[in-house]
């Protein structure tokens, strides 16, 4: 026990040392940070480093300390990483004079992982703010400008916590809170989301006029081992965090082992993969295009072997309501096919009052003759009960979200009470 314990003393000042060298950096690196340094020169190590150490710390307050050490590594290889930018950032003070000094702020997901997170991860959430921030770039010369644009990393408490499930420490909200804080109190001004972790109710003040073309929904299988699903033994173990997956994975194959709680960026869990902690994982597909990681893919499940989650794939961008400036300026982006189809999922969920101790699953898509179809999906966490269901119509706001609050109602008049406690 003394051991134990002085190991644990021993980690604990390693991982204080490692935020306080990577927080020695990153002052330095953020006392001049302009656009220039934004386009010139990745911060994404340096970012990586310091939430991967407070991930570290985190994971060491749950007592887990194998999963601690494997952060800690990752924190100082981060960490060494960030130090050979110092000169670079050194070297270029002078460009970062004479800018202009207002700044439109979007907000970031640094979500190492929800995947994220998440399936939402820190690289991923700065893809997705790159991403806005170019077409805001494209479309409005004013802030074509350099130093127009400013990105600020905002950690939230999903980002922080990795060693328990959503569920067991406040579900989706998690990565949506601090961010709707800072919107709100004008600390930014853009908020930049991943639509499928956002509570199917809004924050007085703020409004989400706007989505980005949708990427592809679908979910991608990796694995070291077999081409497909259908190719694992039994027996084999398949990492994910999410409960929907699950559900999905073991109702169709349910001599399959799920390791739940399988969470962390992507990096983070393709690791884990290559380690042999499990056998396969799935990840969105959505996000390994953003992050130009499709080469780790083994095969691609169509939405019939498993339908995404509601809004999968889909970019959400929140302003407040009285902002009227960044209201046009988001608007301007919006792609008006998937605000539609977003709308009628999360209308879906909220009927269903979902949460992330129910899988749940919902997909809207135009069909080709342009209508609207919509499938629906609710399961028990373990896979044994699968309830479905379809609905075809117009393309058009209304008759979309009544599809979709009319498909939650069935489900959960099927489901009976109890199937969503």
């Amino acid at each position: 026990m003394e051991s134990a314990i002085l190991g644990l003393k021993k980690l604990e000042e390693e991982i204080t040392d490692t935020v306080n060298r990577l927080q020695e950096t990153e002052s330095l690196i953020l006392s001049k940070e302009k656009e220039v340094a934004m386009a010139r020169f990745p911060r994404l190590l340096l970012m990586a480093g310091a939430a991967t150490a407070e991930r570290a710390a985190a994971a060491l307050d749950f007592g887990d300390l194998e999963e601690a050490n494997l952060l800690l590594a990752d924190a100082e290889t981060a960490d060494s990483e960030a130090k050979k930018l110092q000169p670079i950032y050194n070297l270029k003070v002078e460009e970062f004079e004479n800018l202009p000094s207002h700044f439109i702020s979007m907000e970031l997901v640094s979500n190492l992982g929800r995947e994220q997170l998440a399936e939402e991860d820190s690289p991923l959430a700065l893809a997705q703010a790159y991403e806005t921030r170019d077409k805001l770039m494209a479309t409005h010369s004013e802030l074509a400008e350099e130093g127009a644009i400013q990105i600020v990393i905002i950690k939230t408490t999903g980002d922080k916590i990795l060693s328990q499930p959503l569920a067991d420490i406040g579900g989706k909200g998690l990565f949506t809170k601090e961010i709707d804080e800072a919107l709100i109190n004008c600390e930014i001004d853009i908020a930049v989301h991943s639509m499928k972790d956002v509570p199917t109710y809004l924050p007085e003040k703020t409004i989400l006029p706007c989505n980005l073309q949708r990427e592809d929904v679908r979910d991608a299988f990796i694995s070291l081992s077999a081409a497909s699903v259908a190719d694992l033994p039994a027996g084999s173990t398949v990492g994910t965090a999410s409960l929907r997956r699950k559900s999905q994975l073991l109702h169709k194959y349910p001599s399959l082992n799920v390791l739940e709680n399988f969470r962390g960026n992507v990096q983070t869990r393709l690791r884990k993969l290559n380690e042999g902690a499990v056998q396969a994982t799935l990840l969105a597909l959505a996000g390994l295009k953003r992050l130009n990681m499709t080469e780790n893919v083994t095969s691609i499940l169509s939405t019939d072997e498993m339908l995404p989650a509601v809004a999968q794939g889909a970019i959400g961008i929140a302003c407040r309501s009285n902002d009227d400036k960044m209201a046009n300026y988001i608007a301007s982006l919006n792609h008006e096919e998937t605000r539609l189809a977003v709308a009628s999922e999360r209308a879906f969920l909220e009927t269903l009052d979902g949460s992330c101790r129910t899988p749940i699953a919902g997909y809207a898509y135009k069909d080709e003759d342009g209508n609207c179809i919509f499938k629906g999906l609710v399961a028990s966490p373990d896979g044994t009960r699968v309830l479905e269901t379809s609905r075809k119509g117009l393309y058009a706001h209304e008759d979309m979200v009544m599809m979709g609050k009319d498909a939650g109602k069935e489900l959960l008049s099927r489901a009976g009470p109890g199937f969503f406690g």
